[in-house]
């Protein structure tokens, strides 16, 4: 029976490596197995990134929203509770979208949160 000779094989498998460490410092981009460190540990970086990418951004627009609605004289809890007796169901992206493009709208959701909480209180 014939040898097998696998050069091509391994050279494609390489090859397939340091493409995806293209733009790596010294030899992380050149050497197969450093790359191949690299690499394993980038994608375990984006893998859990992928999960605190959600926390951030949930964090920054809350952070937003709370920055507009102290403007008006509320807090950030008192502005979502608020919302709740109001019946808006507006996620936190959208309300710090809205914060943050369109003041005026979001003046008048404030108004109307206000609104509320002030017959609440009588």
């Amino acid at each position: 029976m014939a040898r097998v000779k696998r050069g091509v094989t391994t050279h494609a498998r390489h090859k397939k490596v340091l493409e995806l460490s293209k733009g790596y410092v010294g030899r992380s981009s050149t050497n197969y197995r450093i790359a191949m460190e690299r690499l394993e540990k980038a994608l375990r970086y984006a893998y859990r990134d992928r999960r605190v990418k959600k926390r951030e951004f949930r964090s920054l627009w809350i952070q937003r929203i709370n920055a507009a609605v102290r403007e008006h004289g509320l807090t950030y809890s008192q502005f979502i509770f608020g919302l709740k007796q109001v019946g808006l169901e507006l996620d936190r992206k959208v309300l710090s979208a809205i914060a943050f493009d369109d003041p005026a709208s979001f003046a008048e959701i404030v108004q109307a949160v206000k609104g509320v909480s002030a017959a609440a209180a009588e």
